[in-house]
């Protein structure tokens, strides 16, 4: 089996927990997923299976859509619901619609954050959540991250509101609402979020374990999956011949020419399968070479 598991993850499972039970379930080793979804929030968690393996990275590097629910009046150390409580301030005033809104403008575009010190990136050799444990100190590396698009999306209670973001990989969304709240002039937390969208797979492609479930009883799990084209069209492509397809899945660098994409890396199609990723030969710019090549199954 090759292609990606459109998977909906259920709250309570970690990204790692959903990639053993489906390696379990389709008793496969080659099984990994494109993007950790914390282990509260629930979405599209697509998993890359076989082949598809090889794909991971560009599908990590796509944006990502939101559904996230903001808390006022209590921050958290974990910045989300589960975490200690660190700071609270009643929600005497609520913010109107239109302050909400004001606000959320001044994140849209290129921001700025600071990752949560419960957080897998590293320091020094060293993740943040493990500096945290161990109640050290450490600074925090600030990094750029793209907001595409940020709107209100509820605000029927004075003290929460939700909100939908389209970002780029690599948005910490707990930060965005601790963000936004101090804005606001209260601390704040996360207090649910949801994953509606990851690249070109939306909700509505999504399975559940329960279809995973039954779909292997029949055997027929293959039909779960989607293509490794279709998950990849964010990603430019060029088309070769028979003679080019045999040099491709041997691994071969190939000539540059004027048809080929501007953007890189760019997929090699024979028909419509994916052959490979090619980028131009970072020592030699009049050839590319293979970055991914998918064995001829």
């Amino acid at each position: 089996m090759n292609g990606i598991l459109p998977l909906w993850k259920p709250k309570g499972m970690t990204s790692h927990d959903c990639v053993m039970k489906v390696r379990q379930l389709f008793r496969i080793k080659k099984v990994g997923h494109t993007g950790t979804l914390d282990p509260e929030a629930e979405g599209v968690l697509p998993i890359c299976i076989g082949q598809a393996t090889k794909i991971a990275p560009f599908l990590t590097d796509t944006k990502k859509t939101y559904i996230a629910e903001v808390k006022l009046g209590i921050a958290t150390e974990t910045e989300d619901s589960h975490g200690k409580v660190i700071k609270t301030r009643q929600v005497t005033t609520p913010p109107s619609q239109q302050a909400v809104e004001n606000v959320l403008q001044l994140f849209r575009g290129q921001i700025t954050q600071v990752p949560p010190m419960y957080s897998a990136i590293k320091v020094h050799g060293k993740k943040l959540y493990e500096y945290a444990r161990n109640n050290e100190q450490v600074e925090r590396p600030k990094r750029q991250v793209v907001i595409y698009q940020l709107q209100l999306a509820d605000h029927d209670h004075h003290d929460r509101f939700w909100f939908k973001v389209v970002c780029s990989k690599g948005t910490y969304i707990r930060t965005l609402c601790v963000d936004i709240g101090n804005r606001l002039g209260y601390p704040a937390h996360m207090s649910a979020l949801y994953r509606t969208e990851t690249g070109a797979i939306h909700k509505e492609d999504t399975v559940n374990f329960t279809d995973i479930e039954q779909a292997v009883k029949r055997n027929r799990q293959d039909q779960l999956l989607l293509s490794i084209s279709s998950c990849l069209t964010h990603m430019e492509r060029t088309y070769v011949d028979e003679h080019t397809r045999k040099r491709v899945l041997h691994g071969q660098k190939l000539a540059k020419h004027d048809n080929l994409p501007d953007t890189e890396p760019f997929l090699v199609m024979f028909e419509n399968r994916v052959l490979a990723v090619y980028e131009t030969h970072p020592e030699n710019n009049t050839v590319i070479k293979p970055v991914r090549v998918f064995s001829d199954e």
